[in-house]
């Protein structure tokens, strides 16, 4: 089984801002370097046959390089548990590139996502209630803010679960430069 994800990863001067916000709240699971992305669709688990079919697939996505960058921070809780991440802005061209890789996701068989699309980079988790102290790390990076980078090439992610976390090997990369 492969288990798989599609995203942009933004540039080092992006990365490097992100990782000099992550610091204090032990109570965190902060994400590494190669952990920061911004995930367009998560696939999940699938058998060879069907990643091949969606790599192959993925190649007939085509889309305009566009500008965004990081705006800010926020939280998603969920029962104990929860991530703290970056926002990102403008969202539209994030959300029509996100329904571009959607319909091919779909075409190849997986399951429509169900869930809205929100776009963000997450920074951290927390499990049974860690995310109590949040309040003065939100305040503090209310007004983080990128230079505007360009979204110009999607990648094809391969998870890895393992005892330090998870780790990201990228499959294939989809720029708009293919012709």
């Amino acid at each position: 089984m492969h288990r798989l994800f599609l995203a942009v990863r933004p540039p080092d001067a992006v990365i490097d801002l992100l990782l000099d916000t992550m610091e204090g709240l032990p109570e965190l699971r902060w994400q590494n370097d190669e952990q920061l992305h911004l995930t367009l669709r998560f696939v999940g688990e699938v058998e060879r046959p069907l990643a091949e079919d969606l790599a192959a697939a993925l190649s007939s996505l085509r889309f305009e390089p566009f500008e965004i960058r990081i705006a800010g921070v926020g939280r998603f809780d969920h029962h104990k548990r929860g991530a703290l991440w970056a926002g990102v802005e403008p969202r539209a061209p994030l959300a029509a590139l996100a329904a571009k890789v959607e319909r091919i996701c779909v075409s190849v068989g997986l399951p429509p996502e169900r869930r809205a699309f929100h776009p963000h980079i997450t920074l951290a988790r927390w499990s049974r209630g860690g995310g109590a102290s949040l309040d003065p790390f939100l305040a503090r990076h209310a007004a983080l803010r990128s230079d505007d980078f360009t979204v110009d090439t999607v990648t094809l992610y391969e998870s890895r679960l393992g005892r330090e976390g998870a780790h990201y090997e990228a499959v294939a990369n989809y720029p708009t430069d293919r012709g």
